[in-house]
């Protein structure tokens, strides 16, 4: 059968080389470390090093997928979703939210015009599907009516 061989870095230097490309979060870099085949004390002591030398920051990570998501046209929803299933701590995740706000209203509105070309839908089943795309972004039920109400006011 396959045999992972060892790892030739300290799990230290892996996880400085991890975080030298991008923020990760806790959990990410400790399972990131996991797959490369470093033991699970070894691993908690790269991660308490990062913590302790701020190289690791969940908040920090957080903020910048929240930034990412918006680039990308993603809703309030889908961050947090994403966020929980790297399992960062829901505080933080309220945290960062309030320290990067976001206009969620408008951001549903710019994503259905850049989808749609700013066209309203013909009928019930053009309309679902709008409605369906803006959910699966992560907007709530308000934002997404706000969004697809914008030809009403041109």
């Amino acid at each position: 059968m396959f045999q992972r061989k060892a790892p030739t870095l300290s799990s230290k230097e892996a996880a400085m080389q991890l975080l030298s490309r991008r923020d990760h979060g806790e959990f990410e870099l400790y399972q990131k470390l996991s797959l490369k085949g470093y033991e699970d004390e070894v691993i908690e002591e790269a991660i308490n090093f990062c913590l302790n030398h701020n190289y690791l920051d969940d908040l920090r990570y957080a903020k910048s997928q929240i930034r990412q998501h918006v680039y990308k046209g993603h809703g309030e929803r889908r961050i947090k979703q994403e966020l929980n299933q790297k399992r960062v701590a829901e505080s933080v995740i309220e945290r960062a939210l309030k320290e990067e706000p976001q206009d969620w209203f408008e951001l549903a509105k710019q994503a259905a015009e850049k989808k749609f070309k700013g066209t309203k839908a013909k009928d019930q089943k053009e309309y679902a599907k709008q409605v369906r795309f803006l959910q699966y972004r992560g907007y709530s039920f308000e934002q997404i009516s706000y969004a697809l109400s914008f030809e009403d006011e041109e």
